[in-house]
């Protein structure tokens, strides 16, 4: 079934849904005219101001935490599809704030889980990062039990048919927060680019291709999947590069006095991400543009998932699936990437 049949005349929750993955969901998802398009977020000025530049009658606005349990409630009445993008993202803010991230990563998404089960909502996909891959930061850890709950949901007993699946992503260029912003930001006012470490590299994908791939994974989940895009590598230090290159001369920015500046490596921060585990590329295989992640069988508890690919998927060679031992893009490559974000 293709997107535009799947998605029509369905009710769907985005929680998250202004941040930058949510709130380009939200602009493809309504593409799709889908009979109303729910956008919970916690934040009220974001709410309003996406309202006001969409303009449409299939939406509702909806204030809520997902911490909040009984407002999950509330929210999931009547849904049958929910896009799960609430999250808190940044690896050192929630270095330094173990338990905030615990509350919203971990006790949220129970709780988007636990009413989604108990409103009988057809499919929940669950928005996680490569961060959850072997973490070794309280972001990763968290997002790494995100997951866990996510697969665990289908195997609930008050589960009568509702699916979970997880989509993982890498890096999401020019997302908020995100390096790209930063790096502009400093040339705009003439400040040294800060690297944290030359050799860092990382997994990288646009917005809009993140958002295409949460969709076209809403169709594909029959539960307990990771669906995973496969996505080209970059050193940061060579983005840096051609961004200067290239917006050095619109912003009169001085190269020659303002060399980079080496910084260290930030509090949690890897050199380098892993998109699987090599136990899990042993359960994993490739459509197209996707690895899918299926899990052993011993988490069918249930015994109601038949994890036999469909036709066309192959499986993957068993390895590691990592930044550090994949083909880095060039400068080129990289440029080509600023083109499609319209920098």
């Amino acid at each position: 079934m293709d997107s535009k049949s799947y998605y029509y005349n369905k009710v769907i929750l985005v929680t998250g849904g202004v941040g930058s993955i949510g709130s380009q969901l939200v602009r493809s998802l309504l593409t799709y005219q889908p009979k109303s398009l729910i956008i919970m977020d916690n934040n009220e000025t974001g709410l309003f101001d996406l309202s006001q530049e969409l303009k449409s009658d299939i939406i509702q606005i909806v204030i809520g935490d997902i911490r909040d349990s009984e407002r999950m409630m509330i929210v999931m009445t009547g849904v049958e599809i929910v896009f799960h993008a609430a999250a808190l993202k940044h690896v050192p803010l929630c270095e330094f704030n173990p338990y905030e991230a615990v509350k919203t990563n971990i006790l949220g998404t129970q709780n988007v889980l636990n009413a989604a089960i108990l409103n009988h909502v057809q499919k929940v996909i669950m928005i996680s990062t490569d961060k959850a891959v072997d973490p070794v930061n309280t972001m990763g850890a968290t997002k790494y039990l995100a997951e866990r709950l996510t697969i665990a949901a289908n195997n609930h007993q008050k589960n009568e048919g509702t699916v979970f699946s997880v989509v993982r992503f890498g890096n999401v260029l020019n997302s908020r927060g995100s390096i790209i912003p930063i790096f502009m930001q400093q040339i705009e006012k003439n400040h040294p680019l800060t690297i944290t470490d030359p050799d860092m590299t990382r997994f990288v994908m646009t917005i809009p291709q993140a958002a295409e791939l949460v969709i076209k994974a809403g169709v594909l989940a029959k539960g307990m999947e990771i669906f995973i895009l496969k996505m080209p590598v970059l050193k940061i230090i060579d983005l840096a590069n051609v961004m200067l290159h290239k917006f050095a001369p619109r912003y009169a920015y001085d190269i020659e006095h303002n060399p980079m500046k080496i910084i260290g490596k930030r509090v949690g921060e890897k050199l380098y991400e892993e998109l699987m585990t090599v136990e899990e590329s042993a359960f994993a295989f490739e459509n197209g543009d996707m690895f899918i992640v299926y899990p052993p069988h011993m988490y069918d508890v249930k015994k109601k998932y038949d994890f036999t690919p469909p036709a066309g998927y192959k499986p993957v060679a068993i390895g590691e699936y990592s930044s550090y031992t994949a083909r880095i893009i060039d400068n080129q490559e990289i440029e080509k990437y600023l083109v499609e974000l319209e920098l």
